[in-house]
């Protein structure tokens, strides 16, 4: 089986006849072939040729990223021992773990009790709060990992180290990875969707070719940004259009000593940008979904029917083939008041999202579909300001579902009241592998060539957590 890597040639070894050839030597560009024959067949073809280094779990990612640091503490992981302290200062015993720590947490504040009830949920009986009672539902299908770590406090940075595996925001994102070591399933829309946007190299390519970031939506009902076509113009209008684009592009990279990922990536995003012309607005139009899956969305409620129309078209474009699918979610920085601001950030996405997962297990989606859900950081089990909390690199919650896991478990610890990780530490590295694992890639058979270093998506190498697979 081929690895996946990247050289002159290409990721899977040299092509009979270059792209770049072909191109040269191409008298009407493919931007013409590639309208022909979507026009004649109307159909979505499969990217051939790019294949995961050992069986996948899954196929598809999504990437639910809860931006601003949703508390472990008051959603997946109870301290009855905080309820206990609540209003007394950290005891030693407990500041002796983060001191100890690459990550040192704040001792000299008073703890704070949640202000959410937990109790248990599903046939496993794990833990979870009513700030997230609608996913918790489903929480024999959570693999639940309570042990994340990393040792920046800074919002941007820490999304960063989540998404791209480094706090420079200088390496591209895990997105990007996953689209170019395996490339679209369906040819015709983007292989990288983002909802929710976020800091740009959160979904950049970074190094790698520009045609694996990943494609900004703003407003679900939107759609794809500049994509309609312009009043006027007819679709052979297009089609000369991105003929004589193609003809230009190709005699300027004709001219060129070094091969121009940029130009190259430019040709097919023109490509690309005419066959979603056709195919995207079908699979951004929620028209015809019925009106029990509009209400298992909240798209009947004000307060959910944004992140519910992305979730819900997270749905259509999963079953349309996009391999990774990151929807961020904004809200959850509560240095004031925990309990307004949480609410409030869970109260917009924790339905919508528990109708994703209910929704792809009943079209037989969740078993191919890896669902991750997180943010940047934690937050401190001690009170900050009026009634909030600071932000806890030091230990916290993520959870993966779907896509090969195992769910109903907890992987992990942080310390009596939620400070520190403790027991089965998890780099954002190991999550990386992890999730790349799952996707049929070893971490170290994809990499790319850049500055004289073979590079992979995990930078120096992280342990897969194979205890979450079933």
């Amino acid at each position: 089986m081929a690895k996946l890597s990247n050289t002159h040639c290409g990721r899977f070894g040299p092509y009979a006849s270059s792209r770049r050839e072909m191109l040269q030597c191409s008298a009407l560009g493919f931007g013409w072939l590639a309208a022909s024959k979507l026009v004649a067949e109307h159909q979505p073809a499969q990217v051939q040729g790019r294949r995961p280094t050992h069986p996948p779990a899954a196929t598809n990612v999504v990437f639910l990223f809860m931006a601003g640091g949703p508390s472990h503490v008051d959603t997946y992981d109870p301290k009855p021992e905080l309820t206990r302290l609540d209003g007394q200062v950290t005891p030693e015993s407990i500041q002796d773990h983060f001191q100890a720590s690459a990550v040192q947490g704040n001792g000299t504040r008073k703890l704070m009790a949640s202000p959410f009830r937990f109790r248990r949920f599903g046939e496993s009986g794990l833990w979870a709060s009513n700030l997230v009672e609608h996913t918790a539902e489903h929480i024999d299908d959570l693999c639940i990992v309570r042990s994340l770590q990393h040792d920046t406090v800074i919002h941007v940075p820490g999304e960063y180290v989540m998404t791209t595996g480094t706090i420079g925001g200088d390496r591209p994102s895990l997105g990007a990875w996953i689209s170019y070591g395996l490339g679209s399933e369906n040819q015709n829309l983007p292989g990288f969707v983002v909802f929710g946007g976020g800091p740009r190299p959160s979904y950049a390519p970074g190094f790698l070719p520009s045609e694996s970031q990943g494609t900004a939506i703003g407003k679900a009902a939107d759609g794809i940004p500049n994509l309609n076509m312009p009043h006027g113009v007819s679709i052979e209008q297009r089609q000369d259009q991105l003929s004589l684009i193609d003809q230009l592009n190709a005699r300027h990279l004709q001219q060129l000593v070094d091969d121009d990922s940029e130009l190259e990536a430019r040709i097919r995003s023109y490509e690309l940008a005419f066959r979603m012309q056709l195919a995207a607005p079908e699979a951004f139009d929620l028209s015809r979904e019925t009106e029990a899956t509009r209400r298992l969305y909240g798209l009947d409620d004000d307060r959910t029917r944004n992140i519910g129309e992305q979730c819900l078209l997270t749905r259509r474009l999963i079953e349309r083939g996009v391999r990774f699918i990151q929807l961020r979610v904004e809200g959850w920085d509560s240095h004031d008041d925990l309990l307004g601001g949480h609410t409030a950030a869970a109260g917009k996405s924790d339905k919508p999202i528990a109708g994703l997962i209910a929704d792809l297990r009943q079209r037989g989606l969740l078993d191919s579909t890896l669902l991750v859900w997180g943010g940047e950081f934690g937050r401190t089990p001690g009170v900050e300001k009026k009634g909030g909390r600071d932000h806890s690199p030091g230990g916290f919650t993520m959870w993966l579902a779907g896509g090969g896991i195992r769910g109903g478990q907890t992987i992990g610890k942080t310390d009596d009241v939620g400070y520190t990780a403790i027991d089965r530490v998890v780099t954002p590295a190991d999550f990386h592998a992890t999730i790349l694992h799952a996707m049929g890639i070893d971490q170290h058979d994809l990499h790319f060539e850049h500055r004289g270093r073979q590079e992979i998506a995990t930078f120096n190498g992280g342990s897969v957590l194979k205890e979450a697979f079933s």
